[in-house]
């Protein structure tokens, strides 16, 4: 099995973008999140998985997966405990992926959204390199020591960093354009929204905590 591996949710997708992730590591495994069973269907992709309560899939991409193909379907009873999106998560983790590239997990609904970036921790807990990508957007996790972004080699020319949970004491920012030191990083202000790389590398520094960082672009910048 291919240690990366590509979760298509049921958010917003776009396609092409979508379809330049898949293209880029031919071998990663594919898990088909519910509505995201459609765009497969669509591009003729056979996932290695199928996970999802199948309450907003077309009943023939359904069947399809179903009756046509020997995918192993986990279907679940939409009255659950867990998002379809957290399950493939928890399945992409158990099958010993190092790294995992969360697709259709942004865009509409906010609630949806939140979940997504709020399951990170999940394979973050367990050493797991795990990102939520969108055209603009990459989102991951990160925890206490040093974290270096390189000018060139981010996502986009901005990022943004916001804690997950408590407040993070001690947070250090070097090598950008609005630098800190000895900050409280907390929920509930905007002051670390939208920083940008000034030196050759910036150094996000802190002791204990989880971070939510982004490196975000333009809707006009091309992948």
């Amino acid at each position: 099995m291919s240690k990366r591996i590509v979760i298509v949710s049921g958010g917003e997708l776009d396609e092409e973008y979508a379809l330049s992730v898949l293209k880029e590591d031919s071998s990663c495994y594919v898990i088909g999140v519910d509505k995201g069973m459609e765009f497969l269907y669509t591009h003729q992709i056979i996932p290695n998985y199928i996970v999802g309560d199948f309450d907003s899939v077309d009943q023939k991409v359904a069947d399809y997966y179903r009756n046509e193909t020997a995918v192993p379907i986990r279907e679940f009873n939409p009255v659950k405990d867990a998002s379809d999106t957290e399950i493939a998560i928890r399945l992409a983790v158990t099958l010993g992926s190092e790294e995992i590239l969360i697709l259709g997990a942004t865009g509409g609904r906010l609630d949806h959204l939140w979940a997504n970036v709020q399951c990170l921790s999940i394979p973050f807990n367990h050493g797991i390199d795990a990102r939520i990508l969108d055209r603009q957007n990459s989102i991951r996790l990160i925890g206490g020591g040093k974290t270096v972004l390189k000018k060139g080699e981010t996502y986009g020319p901005y990022f943004s960093v916001f804690p997950l949970g408590q407040e993070v004491f001690s947070f250090n920012i070097q090598g950008a354009r609005y630098p800190l030191r000895n900050h409280a990083l907390t929920a509930y202000d905007s002051l670390c929204v939208s920083n940008q790389i000034e030196d050759e590398q910036v150094e996000i520094e802190f002791a204990d905590g989880i971070v939510i960082l982004m490196e975000t672009r333009d809707g006009d910048s091309r992948f």
